[in-house]
């Protein structure tokens, strides 16, 4: 295991999401989402590829295909059968309700996430201290990168529904301010802290837009403020740096040791 699950997640690339590469014994495999030709690829670092249409189907027979796929490559897979951090959890093999796919709305929430992937990995090349990769976590679906103080958090207290408490308690197992985009029902970025530092509710951030939802517990900045913004990038790492400093100042974290000297002008 990776740090905190890195492992786990997808990481943006020029044709969709990807994987990256997974060890198979002496190979490595990566199955990749392209959303320019609508095929979900998976290649062995033998040469060897499958792949499979994106179109409307259940999720039962796109996880039936997907599976014996990766058999036929020799990179027989077991995975967590059922999605994880949504109430009704149905097993891949047994959902036969879920069966849309838009090739249009793919694309476009693919070039959403170009541009957020791009935003999000400048803001953390401003940061020394350890970082996490911006990566999709499936499971909620959201885009995120996040930065540690350096010490340990109090234990999470779980409760997320369709994941294990121990799931959590490894996430977050050190201090955090975690950004990131989701693209839920009304689509937005936000910002968190855990532990919330006292005060962190109330801490005046920008843009204008930008508001402290306390039923999440997060910033958030509505994707079209952003979208329709002057300047989009500005408007949004004004965002990412303002809720990270108010994190890091009311949490006390050691800012000159953790950050790169002239980073705001990066």
């Amino acid at each position: 295991m990776v740090n905190h699950w890195w492992q786990v997640p997808l990481y943006v690339n020029a044709r969709g999401v990807t994987t990256s590469a997974i060890p198979a014994g002496t190979r490595t495999f990566e199955i990749a989402f392209d959303f320019v030709d609508h095929r979900l690829r998976i290649d062995t670092s033998d040469g060897a590829t499958r792949s499979l249409a994106l179109a409307p189907r259940s999720v039962a027979e796109f996880y039936r295909e997907l599976m014996a796929n990766l058999d036929a490559l020799g990179v027989g897979t077991r995975i967590w059968p059922r999605p994880v951090e949504v109430q009704q959890a149905v097993p891949f093999a047994e959902d036969h309700a879920h069966a849309s796919y838009d090739p249009e709305h793919a694309r476009r929430l693919w070039q959403a996430l170009v541009q957020a992937d791009r935003v999000l990995t400048r803001f953390r090349a401003r940061f020394l201290g350890k970082a996490s990769p911006v990566h999709l976590f499936w499971g909620g679906l959201d885009l995120a990168v996040t930065r540690f103080s350096g010490r340990r958090a109090p234990r999470h207290p779980g409760g997320v529904p369709n994941v294990g408490d121990w799931v959590m308690h490894e996430a977050y197992s050190h201090e955090v301010s975690s950004c990131g985009f989701w693209p839920g029902d009304e689509s937005m970025f936000y910002a968190y802290a855990y532990p919330e530092p006292a005060g962190f509710a109330a801490a005046r951030v920008e843009p204008g837009a930008a508001y402290y939802h306390p039923d999440l517990r997060e910033f958030v900045l509505p994707y079209d403020a952003v979208r329709t913004a002057e300047r989009p990038d500005e408007a949004l790492m004004a965002f990412l740096q303002s809720t990270y400093e108010a994190a890091a100042d009311l949490g006390h974290w050691d800012r000159a040791a953790l950050e790169r000297a002239g980073a705001l002008s990066a």
